[in-house]
């Protein structure tokens, strides 16, 4: 039986999986704790376990590309302002800056040294979205990160297990909800206090003194399998453009990608200088998502560690928007920095035979929404208006894939649920007039695009409320298809009643009415008039596709009773065909 050290491949295997589990609990501690229904509804969070030197040996599979990657990075700033050897049992580190944790105020990551048997062998880590950090609210409308709430940079939260009432105090009086960011605060200390439990009763188990060994065989292992995977791939550069709606002005994400026998390196020079609002992207948030889309098509069987990650390498100049400087306002980060793996797709689409899914709606829609005192003019302020602050996770769909369809009201890259109408009802005075697939939003191809859905949601007290449309993208600005896909609808907001909101600023709804929201769709993959005709009826008959839609996209013909008409349709694709060539 081979070998590595002094552990045998089956062992390492099995403590490999046990590392995985132990992160997994962990994360599941956090899910069922949080206070936020960001993190326990939709699962905006990550955990993961580090070895002493803060590299990241194993992730939980509940949690976000954008939270873990960027994470796998924070530890080590942690480890610079508190050197290991001065961590004592009990203690909890914290912190939001957006430059040394996950890119924008509202995302905490709580970092806790594992100790076993009094001497520290790791440290677990766990980051989750809170519901409020004070400022002007969940907005892109910021100038500066100063405006957008209050940051603590790394910090004790906890000593020697005594938690840090000056900050608990520093944050009540700063937040609008300050028992749910609190009680998301102790829901992430008490994660990784479950990872610190685990830990150390699975190396009782193997009778392990450290992790040491372990953590060198499983990133050195981890690299060398991306590697592997990475040098089966064609070496050359490769290049991407997208044009995104930005705020002030469209953004220009460009790339250029290389495969060597070193690894992949990306380099967005070329794109779009840092905007003057909020949708500016720090530089650890543009290798998370840089890095996951490469990791969507390349060794995607590979566990995501320090190993696999360390050989995808990612430039950005700074000033630029996508590695944005000090004091910019980020808060809508995730407006631009989850269009990067679509960005990636469209350069690995050029080396991959399979290729690559078209462009999605890619960035996820969160909708603030809040009331009360202060919202609306003063002419309809009432003294009884309810005062709340909810935020909604709503998703477009994604891009049609190679023999695949799309994904309808999905969140990539992000990955987080959609959260449910009966929560945002039941915290808030909010009701859901419709939540429904958005039809003819998907981009025809021969795989079409994910739908995008509708929702409409109205105060039912009759009072004003206000929403930020902060992350919408996808506006002006449509997901393309690819190898002659057609593109998703755009996505719009504002009033049933008719009128149009524009840009990510934010808005009152005013009494009586409704907000409406209709998502955009995926683009498509391959030629629509290739598409299965089966396909494009069931579409029809779904309610998801006009007939319009069919005749004019796929060169679909229907008759009256619903039927294909199969020699008016061979015709119309016959010809339509002849035009196109």
């Amino acid at each position: 039986m081979s070998k590595r050290g002094s552990i045998s491949a089956i062992n390492l295997q099995i403590m490999w999986n046990r590392l995985i589990a132990v992160v997994e609990e962990q994360a599941q501690t956090l899910l069922r704790t949080a206070f936020s229904t960001a993190v326990r509804e939709a699962g905006d969070l990550s955990a993961g376990v580090f070895d002493v030197k803060g590299r990241m040996i194993a992730q939980a599979v509940t949690g976000t590309p954008g939270h873990v990657n960027s994470m796998a990075l924070s530890v080590g700033h942690f480890l610079k302002r508190f050197p290991a050897e001065t961590m004592r049992e009990g203690d909890v580190y914290l912190t939001n800056d957006p430059w040394l944790s996950t890119g924008h105020l509202y995302d905490f990551t709580v970092v806790t040294p594992a100790f076993h048997r009094g001497r520290m062998v790791a440290l677990f880590a766990s980051t989750a979205h809170v519901v409020d950090i004070g400022g002007i609210g969940f907005s892109a409308d910021a100038r500066q990160v100063y405006e957008e709430g209050i940051c603590f940079p790394p910090m004790p939260f906890a000593s020697e297990g005594v938690v840090n009432q000056s900050l608990l105090s520093i944050l009540e009086a700063n937040v609008r909800e300050p028992v749910q960011v609190k009680g998301d605060l102790y829901s992430l200390a008490a994660s990784n206090d479950t990872g610190c439990r685990q830990l150390s009763v699975m190396m009782d188990e193997f009778k392990l003194r450290s992790l040491d060994e372990l953590a060198e065989i499983i990133v050195g292992n981890s690299r060398a399998a991306m590697l592997a995977e990475i040098r089966k791939l064609p070496y050359g550069t490769y290049r991407n453009k997208m044009t995104i709606d930005g705020y002030e002005a469209p953004v220009d994400l460009c790339a250029a990608l290389t495969i060597s026998k070193t690894g992949i390196h990306i380099d967005f020079d070329g794109t779009s200088p840092a905007s003057g609002f909020g949708i500016n992207v720090p530089y650890c948030y543009t290798e998370a998502y840089a890095s996951f889309g490469v990791r969507c098509m390349v060794g995607s069987t590979v566990l995501n560690n320090y190993g696999s990650l360390q050989v995808v390498t990612v430039n950005a100049e700074p000033g630029t928007i996508l590695n944005a400087p000090r004091p910019c306002a980020v808060t809508a980060r995730h407006v631009v920095g989850q269009m990067l793996p679509d960005l990636v797709f469209g350069c690995l689409h050029q080396a991959l035979q399979q290729g690559a899914p078209a462009e999605g709606a890619a960035s996820l829609w969160a909708l603030p929404m809040y009331g009360g005192q202060g919202v609306g003019s003063a002419a309809v302020r009432g003294a009884n208006a309810r005062n709340f602050a909810v935020v909604v996770i709503l998703a477009g769909g994604t891009g049609a894939r190679p023999g695949k369809d799309g994904l309808s009201a999905t969140a990539f890259p992000s990955r987080v649920k959609c959260i449910p109408i009966e929560i945002t009802e039941t915290l808030s005075p909010m009701v859901y007039w419709r939540k429904e697939i958005r039809p003819d939003s998907a981009g025809a191809g021969a795989s079409r695009g994910g739908f995008g859905q509708i929702v409409e949601v109205a105060n039912s007290e009759g009072a004003p409320f206000a929403m930020s449309a902060a992350t919408f993208d996808r506006m002006d600005y449509a997901a393309r298809g690819r190898d002659g896909g057609k593109a998703g609808a755009r996505g719009r907001h504002g009033l049933a009643s008719g009128q149009r909101f524009k840009g990510k600023g934010k808005q009152i709804v005013p009494p009586g009415e409704r907000l409406l929201l209709e998502l955009p769709g995926g683009g498509g993959f391959g030629d629509p008039l290739t598409r299965d005709l089966e396909l494009v009826q069931e579409d029809v008959t779904s309610g998801l596709l006009s007939r319009e839609s069919a005749e004019r996209d796929y060169g679909v013909i229907f008759l009256a009773d619903g039927s294909i008409d199969k020699a008016a349709t061979g015709k119309r694709r016959a010809t339509a065909m002849v035009v196109e060539i």
